[in-house]
């Protein structure tokens, strides 16, 4: 079961805003946390936070959860006070209809509904339409656009309503589970590891910008120059209606964290995760996936001379979605997994396929 302080620092996580390129609040949440157990804290100039267990040793180990989420960024505040935005990251259009927003300004948070006109007033060719972001507006409650105008700004990020919900069997929700889940694996098995005998450098980093090109992990795994690394990020449960798990794979919430197989994958690395996974009774999943993933462990990989990559992810139900649904028994067994494949690391591991 999950201990109370690491339940505080999910929650913090996830009420706390990050779309790609406006990540320095979240990060400010990671720097906080890690500070009573980390031997070194770094961030870099893309704003990457970069956290170290063991610093001084000669082999090193990267693991990465990329902090930022989707979101909307202000383009046009039009005469009435409506504001228009384009979208940051990969959205449906059709997850943002009648969702309470929040604009992030240089004073905090704005309370916004995002919508279209009601169903009523739609033609009958509207109603057979499939509803297009340019064609929804963001409503502050402004009178026109100059009282608009006093609290957002041309650029200003916006996100769905933050927040964390529990359910039942120790499932949750919240926008954002994509990937602050992620975040706090890489942070957690490192915390996990502070004060044991470590024989290898443990990075764990909260990477910036993957949802618009993984563009953080490659510049993180560049200045680290890890020999092994392993992404930490969410994919799809298949366990709800309308899935083909015939080509999705079998994947239930609380059946453990997902570990990947397949080209994007070092081998040795991967089968040394599901060793420490049987060795330690930590319940998992396998997946396998045929091409380069759409994740930091694609751009991971091909960083420099290559690095030897594995990728273990969080089943989630509803991704890129308001309710966006994990267990947190998966997130403390991917925790408490990556923490044993840290400790395993004798310093001489060679991960060459």
């Amino acid at each position: 079961m999950m201990d109370k302080q690491s339940l505080d620092f999910l929650k913090r996580l996830l009420e706390t805003p990050g779309p790609s390129g406006y990540e320095s609040e979240i990060q400010q949440v990671v720097r906080d946390y890690v500070q009573p157990f980390a031997d070194q804290v770094t961030t870099d100039s893309h704003g990457n936070v970069i956290v170290c267990l063991n610093p001084e040793a000669e082999q090193r180990a990267m693991f990465a959860g990329h902090c930022d989420q989707i979101g909307l960024i202000v383009t046009h505040i039009d005469a009435d006070g409506f504001i228009y935005a384009q979208t940051i990251g990969g959205w449906d259009p059709q997850q943002l209809i009648g969702q309470r927003m929040q604009i992030w300004t240089r004073n905090g948070g704005v309370p916004a509904v995002i919508s279209r006109k009601p169903i009523h007033l739609l033609s009958e060719e509207e109603r057979r339409q499939v509803v297009k972001q340019k064609d929804m507006w963001l409503d502050i409650g402004a009178a026109n656009k100059e009282e608009a105008q006093e609290v957002v700004r041309i650029g200003d990020a916006v996100t769905l309503e933050l927040g964390f919900q529990a359910m039942r069997n120790n499932l949750a929700n919240a926008p954002g589970m994509d990937n602050r889940t992620g975040v706090w694996v890489v942070i957690e098995a490192l915390r996990r590891c502070h004060g044991k005998p470590l024989k290898c450098a443990i990075y764990a980093v909260s990477t910036v910008q993957e949802e618009i090109g993984l563009r953080g992990v490659k510049t993180s795994a560049f200045g680290i120059d890890p020999h092994v690394g392993i992404a930490v990020d969410v994919t799809h449960a298949t366990d709800c209606p309308s899935i083909d798990k015939n080509q999705q794979g079998d994947i239930g919430l609380g059946d453990g964290p997902v570990v990947f197989r397949g080209p994007n994958m070092n081998p040795h690395v991967t089968e040394r995760v599901i060793q420490e996974a049987d060795s330690q009774s930590i319940p998992y999943q396998l997946a396998a996936l045929g091409r380069a993933a759409s994740n930091d462990a694609n751009a991971l990989q091909i960083s420099r001379a290559g690095v030897a990559t594995g990728l273990v992810a969080v089943p989630n139900r509803y991704m890129h979605s308001a309710v966006e649904t994990i267990s947190l028994d998966d997130i403390d067994h991917a925790a408490d997994l990556l923490a044993a494949f840290a400790s395993s690391l004798d310093g001489q591991d060679d991960f060459t396929p």
